[in-house]
């Protein structure tokens, strides 16, 4: 986040915080009077095969998931989206992604191919996918060893890939972690008399120019972030249940996805750990371990979202207590896709 440093006047400061008092109303008033809104748009939320045209593999996923299954196959093979699908001649005309291609006909190949493997080797556990061959290279995957693989040093341990199955003894306590985070951030009273929250910076998201952004946070699970993007606002609310992004049609292809599956757990997630009184609220079956994070020591906090089923990590600096990384997985038909 981005901050101003500027010098104002106690009157212009005062307008300001006015100004922002009035726009977090509006926005928090979206979160808590939207549940109606954001259920309905959960009762109709149609299928994959529903809501795109040519959808002959990747049926029965709603329409969340199966983005989050295009941005696996993406990732697992470096391609963009227009490197498969049909690129519009006219900025929001998704209509021309349901055109065939060879790449696409491949793709559906392949699916059915690791599905198959799994089902024949692993009794249907999905534990082949698209990752575990292409490993984010373009073309077909290699064969040989490079050089520096066969003799070279073993790489280094990414830290998001780290596994804490089960409770070091030598670690301490989930509760203990916490409690020194909430130390950290001036102790655990004056945390919990914080109930609303401002945020203002600027947003970084893949393959998009940097963008202004609005995030309004109200305890204890409320949330609402604006993202002023050059084809216009898009923004993700969730009201404690639920969830959902509006977005305009040159950005998304509808104008409101409702979430379900890793991305319900993640806007939950996000609004309760927006407040630090929330941490204790954020993670259930908590195990704790540790790891590096630029050279740097950190004690992982590895446990299950809570309210949902998706896979988290919290990553707290071990010196200060901070809390540094969050990540989490958003599960998809084909792969777990890291958030």
């Amino acid at each position: 986040m981005e901050r101003s440093r500027s010098k104002r006047t106690r009157s212009q400061r005062t307008a300001q915080a006015l100004a922002a008092g009035a726009l977090a109303a509006i926005a928090l008033s979206l979160a808590s009077s939207a549940p109606a809104a954001g259920q309905a748009a959960r009762a109709t939320q149609p299928m994959s095969e529903q809501a795109f045209k040519n959808v002959t593999v990747l049926k029965g996923i709603p329409v969340d998931e199966f983005m989050n299954t295009m941005g696996f196959i993406s990732a697992a093979t470096n391609y963009n989206c227009i490197d498969c699908h049909v690129e519009p001649k006219v900025e929001g005309d998704w209509s021309v992604y349901a055109q065939e291609t060879p790449r696409k006909a491949t793709a559906r190949r392949m699916i059915l191919m690791v599905q198959d493997i799994n089902q024949r080797n692993f009794g249907g556990a999905r534990v082949v996918t698209c990752y575990t061959c292409h490993r984010n290279l373009q073309g077909a995957p290699k064969v040989t060893p490079r050089l520096s693989d066969q003799y070279g040093e073993p790489p280094v341990l990414d830290p998001n890939e780290v596994e804490i199955r089960r409770q070091n003894p030598e670690a301490p306590s989930a509760d203990q972690v916490f409690d020194k985070y909430l130390q950290a951030v001036g102790g655990a009273q004056k945390a919990a008399a914080v109930s609303s929250i401002v945020f203002k910076g600027t947003y970084e998201g893949y393959a998009e120019p940097k963008a202004a952004v609005d995030i309004y946070v109200k305890a204890p699970n409320q949330r609402t972030m604006i993202v002023h993007t050059d084809a216009g606002d898009r923004t993700t609310t969730c009201d404690g249940n639920s969830g959902w992004m509006a977005a305009p049609a040159a950005d998304k292809p509808f104008g409101l996805i409702s979430y379900t599956g890793g991305d319900l757990d993640g806007v939950r997630l996000d609004a309760v750990l927006s407040l630090p009184a929330g941490i204790r609220q954020a993670i259930t079956k908590p195990a704790v371990g540790s790891s590096s994070i630029d050279d740097k020591d950190v004690t992982v906090v590895q446990g299950t979202a809570n309210g949902g089923r998706s896979s988290m990590k919290l990553y707290f600096d071990t010196q200060s207590g901070l809390l540094v990384r969050q990540v989490r997985f958003a599960d998809t038909i084909i792969g777990r896709v890291p958030v």
